[in-house]
């Protein structure tokens, strides 16, 4: 049996060589990872800036803002014998608001009244701090009286017998916000013109700037 059985060699393996267009035809179809890099590192500045603009809009030091809300007469006497004069006493409310995300710390103030452009009265608005986004209301009296100079004035007679004085408050805050461990200087300021309407014995209008 034996001999009846032919042993066939097997043909060699061919090996095919590729050409140089099968050879980069894979490398083509490969995506460009310096490509995506770039465009992920690109990505990455774009969010960085844009955090930082509005990191630094919301966190930007702003001046507090201070005025007068409300004003009452508790003590009024006027004439024009011998000469144009006044005697008052009035309580008023000032509020400070903070629009910071951080606290408002201010010095010891003043807030002053001036009538045709002399001061006739000051009070003690003392010193303090204003909670970030808060608003803190501060309670004075405040004790006018005419001086010598502006009782010569002759605007200040006209003003008893037309019923109405004009007066100014004014008052400045000196303070600071802390942002990040660095210390900006703030000034808040108030300028409040009021109408006294001394027959009511009441303030008429009042406007702040």
């Amino acid at each position: 049996m034996s001999d009846g059985i032919q042993i066939v060699p097997l043909a060699p393996a061919k090996f095919y060589q590729r050409s140089n267009e099968e050879s980069r035809q894979p490398k083509a179809l490969r995506p460009k990872r310096g490509g995506k890099c770039f465009f992920y590192f690109l990505a990455l500045i774009v969010l960085l800036s844009a955090a930082t603009l509005v990191l630094a809009i919301i966190v930007a030091p702003r001046t507090p803002h201070v005025k007068l809300t409300s004003v009452a007469v508790e003590y009024l006497i006027y004439g024009n014998d011998p000469i144009p004069s006044f005697n008052m006493t009035l309580a008023a409310a000032v509020s400070i608001k903070n629009s910071n995300f951080v606290r408002f710390r201010f010095e010891n103030s003043i807030s002053s009244v001036l009538c045709e452009g002399v001061v006739v009265g000051e009070a003690k608005l003392g010193s303090g701090r204003v909670g970030a986004r808060k608003t803190r209301r501060v309670n004075i009296a405040v004790k006018i009286r005419s001086s010598d100079s502006l009782s010569e004035a002759k605007n200040l007679s006209g003003d008893f017998n037309s019923g109405k004085l004009k007066l100014f408050s004014y008052a400045k805050l000196k303070g600071n916000v802390r942002l990040f461990g660095i210390v900006k200087n703030r000034t808040a300021v108030m300028n409040c013109g009021l109408n006294l309407n001394l027959t009511s014995r009441s303030i008429q209008d009042m406007e702040c700037t």
